[in-house]
C-alpha cells in the first residue's frame, strides 16, 4: 500500500511539473519541428487492417497533450529499432529496455505486462523444461522482439540450437503454429483475441513464465531527442498515467480490472 501511494505521489508531482510550464524544472515538450513516430502491427496494440489500437490511441493522446505534430507510419519492429538507433526515427511505442537498447534509446513507461508461452497440445509438453529438452520442438518469435528474463533465456538458448523461427508478423507465426512447423510462440495480453479463434484454441494451451511484469513505454531516440526533451516527454507520459488517460485507453480494449492491472504499476 505504501509503495502504491508513493508511486501515485510521484506521478502527481510529474503532472504538476508538466503543467507548470517552461519555467519549471521539467518543461513541456518543444514542438519546434514535426516528429516521426512508427507503429508496428501487433494485435490490440495496433491493427493495420482497421488502423486502430492502443498505441494508435496513445500516439493521438501524445499529440493532443503536447500540441506537437507527429508523422505516424507503420513499420516492422526490427526496422523501427534500427531507425531509432540511427536517429532517423524520433519515437515508437510499447518498447522494452535492455542494456543494448539503453545505449541509443530512452523510455517513458505507460504499461507493464507478463509473457506466456502458447504451446501446441500435441507437443507433449507439461512444463517449460519439457519444451527446452526436446530437440524436435521449435519456437516462433517476432524478429527483434525481446521478452521477460526467463523467456529471453529460452529464446536465446533455442536460437543457438537452430530451434527458433523468426517472422515479421503475429499472423505468420499463428499460421506456421497451426501447420505444426513450430510448436510454440510467446504471447502477451495484446494477442489474446487471436486465442478465441477456434483452430488456435483447439490446438493450443497457455503456459506461464515465472517472471514479473515487464515495463513497456514510449521509445525515444537518443540521437534525435535531447536528454532535456526526453525528460519533458517522460513527464507528459507520467501525467497521462496520473490523470487516468492511459487507463481509459486500455479500458477500450480490456476489461477494467485487467486494464488497471496493466497500467497501474
Amino acid at each position: 500500500m505504501l509503495q502504491r501511494t508513493l508511486r501515485s505521489l510521484c506521478l502527481v508531482l510529474s503532472l504538476a511539473a508538466l503543467l507548470a510550464g517552461p519555467g519549471s524544472a521539467v518543461g513541456a515538450p518543444a514542438c519546434d519541428r514535426p516528429f516521426t513516430l512508427a507503429l508496428h502491427d501487433h494485435g490490440l496494440l495496433y491493427d493495420s487492417q482497421t488502423g486502430e489500437g492502443i498505441d494508435r490511441d496513445i500516439a493521438d493522446a501524445l499529440a493532443r497533450r503536447s500540441g506537437c505534430k507527429f508523422n505516424v507510419s507503420l513499420m516492422p519492429r526490427a526496422r523501427i529499432w534500427q531507425l531509432i538507433e540511427a536517429g532517423l526515427l524520433d519515437f515508437s511505442l510499447s518498447g522494452i529496455r535492455n542494456d543494448a537498447r539503453d545505449r541509443f534509446a530512452g523510455f517513458a513507461w505507460y504499461f507493464s505486462n507478463k509473457y506466456h508461452l502458447l504451446v501446441r497440445k500435441d507437443a507433449g509438453v507439461a512444463s517449460l523444461a519439457d519444451f527446452d529438452r526436446n530437440p524436435a520442438l521449435k519456437l516462433g518469435v517476432i524478429r527483434s522482439f525481446r521478452y521477460s528474463a526467463t523467456a529471453n533465456t529460452l529464446v536465446d538458448k533455442l536460437d543457438s540450437q537452430g530451434r527458433v523461427s523468426h517472422a515479421t508478423t503475429l499472423a505468420a507465426l499463428y499460421q506456421v503454429l497451426l501447420d505444426n512447423r513450430l510448436q510454440a510462440m510467446i504471447i502477451e495480453p495484446f494477442d489474446y483475441p487471436a486465442l478465441q479463434n477456434d483452430r488456435i484454441r483447439t490446438h493450443t494451451m497457455v503456459m506461464e513464465f515465472d517472471d514479473p511484469p515487464v515495463p513497456h513505454g514510449l521509445i525515444m531516440s537518443r540521437k534525435s531527442v535531447s536528454p532535456e526533451q526526453q525528460q519533458a516527454w517522460r513527464a507528459l507520459v507520467d501525467a497521462m498515467r496520473a490523470d487516468g488517460t492511459v487507463t481509459r485507453i486500455f479500458e477500450k480494449y480490456f476489461k477494467p480490472e485487467l486494464a488497471r492491472q496493466l497500467t497501474q504499476f
